[in-house]
């Protein structure tokens, strides 16, 4: 029972979140299915908008999508691999960093070439690197949260490694 309900608090939701993506990149959330709330919401704050900034404004927001549900991920995945405790004392682990990225990264080119099997989307090396970055980021803020958590004396888990 007790690996169950550990599984269920550190993995599930990477799971969960995974599937989530999954399903996104099905023709649900393509292009011109967000543009369909996306273009009246943005003409609704600027009446006279033009098409074209229109149009760069979504292309923005999609990127935007992909950095924060990668950085999520990533988030997610390192909590999962290093199961946090109170008064903690591990040192940070750049090595449980790396996988964590490494994981979403990997997770980031499937879902790519899952893509490449609807219509409406195709996969693209630069939304990799876009989730890459977004994973990478998830890993800062980690970092940083847990060197002010550690400073601040709420916590002694993952101090840095000299």
């Amino acid at each position: 029972m007790w690996i169950l309900r550990t599984w269920c608090k550190y993995w599930l939701p990477v799971v969960v979140w995974m599937n989530l993506i999954f399903v996104g990149s099905t023709d649900l959330l393509s292009q011109q299915h967000t543009s369909r709330f996306l273009v009246p919401l943005l003409r609704w704050i600027k009446p006279d908008m033009s098409s074209e900034t229109m149009q760069r404004i979504q292309y923005g927001i999609r990127k935007c999508g992909h950095v924060t549900e990668y950085t999520v991920l990533c988030m997610l995945i390192w909590r999962a691999r290093c199961k946090l405790r109170r008064r903690d004392n591990r040192p940070w682990s750049w090595t449980e960093a790396v996988v964590a990225v490494g994981v979403s990264v990997l997770f980031a080119a499937s879902d790519e070439i899952h893509q490449s099997f609807y219509a409406q989307r195709y996969g693209s090396a630069l939304d990799v690197m876009i989730d890459a970055a977004g994973a990478m980021l998830g890993i800062l803020l980690l970092r940083l949260l847990v060197k002010r958590r550690c400073s601040s004396g709420s916590g002694q888990f993952m101090n840095q490694q000299k």
